[in-house]
Formats: structure tokens, sequence, C-alpha cells
């Protein structure tokens, strides 16, 4: 048998499709490692790099804090140091740092408070000076890196409930003596429970994506126009007060609106107001006096009370705030643009006096009334009138009417006090409202938001039993 030895001649067709695969391929594995090159380039030299010339300071400071010379008088060193400590408790209050670490009033600073996000719960954790559990480990490079950068000990990146994309403008100086009070504070061995993240936000690597587009690193500079209580508010409510965070709303990444700073914002149910100088829904109508009032006591009579985050906010910071910088802040505020939210008049001028407890004698209630609970759980500190007892003493119970809570386009936050109450301690009073939360049920809840909201705030207010529900099982 003869053997065929002809060649059997390719399909120029197959051939184009082999080509264009082959070629496919190529620009892919070439498309994949420019992007690799420039995430690599990005850690080198981006926002979140490391300055080259601020890392020797930091250190040789942390240094010379930590081992005084023995040519040094050693009555000096621990004033020096206690000035130190002292001048970062203010800083810390001021930051508010126990407020998110502190979820047990018996450890504070030990972490474990969760934090409810769109992506799953964020859990904060121990900044006390343990050295398993808490930072006691950390140099003050790393704890420098966490507040300037969002990234940990071990090169993680943290998450933005950590309000890192504030403290980056935090100067250096003010990071160190924060940390020097942190390490007096007492160390408590309590590791926290894990975050619960869904997939991918549970990858902390994607961050660097985050940052690219709502990070920007670096320090404060103050603006040479502007006055030196101006730049020093700036500072504080932009850095170390981190008052954006709650106060400016947020874009589909989680990220702030820059275009609407300061304008309000929902955070777990609560609404943060807005506080440009805008008259009808900021604060433009305010006296300064009244601004630096509610940030220094929580109440500016005939305007607002502050109840639930702000409320704490009040308690654990502003009442500590310096004279100084309470005007610096107001100053600041009254600079920013303002910012309408659609409000028809101010939220502290609406409300009349009630007259409901004379038409509901004799009456036979039959169902869930408003009205009838409000005087049954209300009245006997808020008048069944609703003008409150007390006028504007400390520890006063407040008016209902031009009462800013219950004057808001939305009903939330007069629903959430009612549910969870008010206990706010400052120098100024004690103010504790009980949380009815336990014994009246969502309708019940319902019926005197919607009483309230209709006879001495803004009537356009209302909320469902539904609604109230959810805001239950918030936190």
């Amino acid at each position: 048998m003869m053997k065929n030895t002809s060649r059997v001649q390719p399909d120029p067709a197959l051939t184009h499709v082999n080509r264009r695969r082959r070629f496919g391929g190529a620009s892919l594995a070439a498309a994949f490692s420019l992007f690799a090159l420039s995430i690599a380039w990005y850690e080198a030299h981006g926002p979140e790099a490391h300055s080259t010339d601020e890392l020797p300071i930091t250190q040789a400071r942390a240094d010379d804090a930590a081992q005084a010379s023995d040519a040094e008088d050693t009555l000096a060193v621990p004033l020096v140091n206690g000035e130190l400590v002292k001048r970062g408790q203010y800083l810390t209050r001021v930051a508010d740092c126990a407020a998110c670490h502190t979820a047990d009033k018996s450890r504070p600073f030990a972490g474990g408070l969760p934090i409810s996000t769109p992506f799953g719960t964020i859990v904060t954790p121990n900044i006390t000076p343990d050295p398993d559990t808490g930072i006691g480990q950390w140099s003050d490079a790393d704890f420098m890196r966490a507040m300037h950068e969002g990234i940990g000990k071990g090169g993680q990146r943290l998450y933005p409930a950590f309000p890192y994309t504030a403290y980056t403008r935090v100067t250096e100086q003010d990071v160190l003596a924060i940390r020097a009070y942190l390490n007096t504070v007492a160390p408590i061995h309590y590791t926290p429970p894990a975050n619960s993240l869904r997939f991918p936000f549970n990858l902390r690597w994607l961050m660097v994506f985050w940052n690219l587009f709502n990070f920007t690193e670096g320090r404060f500079v103050p603006d040479p126009k502007q006055s030196p209580e101006r730049n020093r508010g700036a500072y504080l409510v932009e850095g170390l007060a981190h008052c954006e965070e709650c106060h400016t709303p947020r874009n589909f990444m989680q990220g702030l609106k820059s275009s609407a700073r300061f304008s309000g914002a929902v955070q777990a149910g609560w609404h943060a107001f807005n506080i440009t100088p805008d008259k009808l829904s900021g604060v433009g109508d305010w006296r300064d006096d009244e601004l630096a009032s509610y940030l220094s006591t929580g109440a500016a009579p005939g305007r607002a009370s502050a109840a639930g985050p702000m409320g704490e906010v009040v308690a654990n910071s502003t009442q500590y705030l310096t004279p100084v910088d309470l005007r610096s802040i107001v100053e600041f505020l009254r600079s920013v643009p303002a910012v309408s939210g659609g409000d028809v008049r101010p939220r502290h001028q609406w409300g009349s006096p009630a007259a409901d407890v004379t038409a509901l004698r004799g009456t036979t209630i039959t169902a869930v009334n408003g009205a009838q609970l409000f005087l049954a759980n209300c009245a006997t500190c808020h008048s069944w009138t609703g003008q409150g007892v007390g006028a504007s003493a400390p520890g006063a119970y407040p008016s209902l009417i031009h009462n800013s809570t219950v004057g808001a386009n939305d009903a939330n936050n007069l629903a959430l006090v009612i549910l969870h109450g008010v206990n706010r301690t400052t120098a100024h009073a004690d103010v504790l409202m009980p949380a009815f939360g336990g014994h009246l049920d969502d309708e019940q809840i319902a019926a005197i938001t919607n009483y309230v909201t209709k006879q001495f705030g803004n009537p356009q207010a209302t909320i469902t039993t539904g609604q109230v529900a959810k805001l239950r099982t918030l936190q």
C-alpha cells in the first residue's frame, strides 16, 4: 500500500479566528498588567503613600517622648508629658472617640459597638493600651498611619466607618497628643465580635478603589484670606469633630456628597439636620449664642433640644469645648454655602397650644387615639397644652411648640425619641426622658407621633405603624 504523504491545507477562516483569539488573550493580559502596575504605582506614590519627610519627624518625636535625655531636668519631663496628655484628653473629646469605641460604659474605649451600614455591620475595635486586644503594641507611626491614611498596624485597609477621611486633616502634633492620652487609659483585655459584611465588601483591599473616589489624604491648610477663628472652626468641623460624617448626605458608594455639604442626612433612622446658613432649612435664623448654647448644653430654648446621637455628641464631646472653639465652630458654620432643603418655614416655627383635654372629657375612646395617649403618657412633663414645664431653666421639660424635632419635615426623630427616650448629662443639667418603646406598641407610638406633629409641629410629617416597627430594629 502506498502511504499518503499529502499535507492538509489549513482553513484560512480558522487561522484568522485563532489569530484573533491569541491577540485578544494577549490584549487582556496586557490590560491586566497595566492595571496591576497602576495599583502598585498608586500604592507607592498616591495620596495614601508615606511622605518621605514626615515619618522620620514622627519617629523622632515619638522617640523623644519615650526616652528623655538624662541631661534634662527630671522635674520638667513629667510636666511636659502631663500637658501633652491633658491636651490629648481634650482632643479625644473633640473627636468623640468614646462614642464609637465604647459599647459598654464599664469598658471605656474597649470597642464592641455595632455600626449598621448598607453593606453589613461593622464592629468597632478596642483602642485601649491592652497589648493583646487593643493598640498597646502599636507604634506612634502605626497610630498616625491609621488616623491619616486609614491603614491599620498590619497594613490592612480600615473601613470609613472610622472617619479617617476627616482625621487625615488633623495635625501630626494633635494626633500624637491623642495617642499620648489613650496610652494612659485603663487597658482592657477584650476582643470585640468580628464584622459581619457581605461579599465582596468584606474584602478590605477593595478600599483602594473606594479611596480613589472618596478620599484625599492630607493635613488641613489654613486659608490666609480667612480669620484665625474661622480657620480654627474649619479645622475642628472638617477634621477632629468630623461633623460631615453625619450632616452630609452620601453617594451610592457611601462617600460624602461634596455638592451638598452639611445639608443633612439620615443615619440609622435619625435625621442629622441641615446645619448650613439657609434660613428655612438650616440654622441661618439661629443667633450665634443659640448655636453655642446648643453645642455646650444640648438645648437652645425655642429652637431645639439634643436627643439620640446628637445628645450623645453633646454629652461626650461638645460640652467640653472651650469658648474660643465654640465661637470658631459657629463662625465657620456661618461661612459654608447655604443649602436649601425645600422647607417652607423654619422647623422651630410650627405649632400652637392644644385644648384636647377638654374635648376628651366624657368621651368614650374605642380605638387607638393619639390625643388620649399623649395625655396619659406625655402631658405630665410637657403639659397638656404642649408648652412644656420650666420654660428655659436648666433641666426644664421642653416645649413641643417651636421645637425643631417636632417641626421637622419627617417624623423619624420624634418617633425615635418616644421609643428610646433621652438621657443627656452635661455640666448644665441632667436631662432624662423615659423610653416608651417597652410598654407602647408600634401602633400607639405612631399615634402619639402623628398627634404631636399635627398639633404642635409640621402636620405634613406623619409616620406609619410599619415605619415605627422598622425604626425599632435599627441600631
